[in-house]
């Protein structure tokens, strides 16, 4: 089991780009979904996130910017990322809140990683 995330890049402000990250693997169920960011020496902390059945938060810094979203079908998490700011450079993990087998607990897991870098 494992979370692929791609879709990062140079963007320059004001620009866009679409992350995609999709779980594979033996996957039972597929419980809430998120991105995640780091910042050269700061810590990682919570750009948005979406449960199974929709329902979405988002970071401050990023409200009216970004749009997460997922498709069940696919198990894969997507994020919309527009407006961007020179301040929105980092690493982007996702992560995601897997079951794998029935009556175990789910716990979670995080993709490699995947650099975004707005130049100003």
């Amino acid at each position: 089991v494992q979370l692929q995330a791609s879709g990062g890049g140079l963007v320059q402000a004001g620009g866009s780009l679409r992350l995609s990250c999709e779980a594979t693997g033996s996957i039972r169920r597929v419980n809430d979904m998120g991105w995640y960011r780091q910042a050269p020496g700061k810590e990682r902390d919570v750009v948005a996130t979406i449960t199974s059945g929709g329902g979405t938060n988002y970071a401050d810094s990023v409200k009216g910017r970004f749009t997460i979203s997922r498709d069940n079908i696919k198990n894969t998490v997507y994020l919309q990322m527009s407006s961007l700011k020179p301040e929105d450079t980092a690493v982007y993990y996702c992560n995601a809140d897997l079951q794998i087998r029935p009556v175990m607990p789910s716990r979670q897991y995080w993709g490699q990683g995947t650099q975004v870098t707005v130049s100003s």
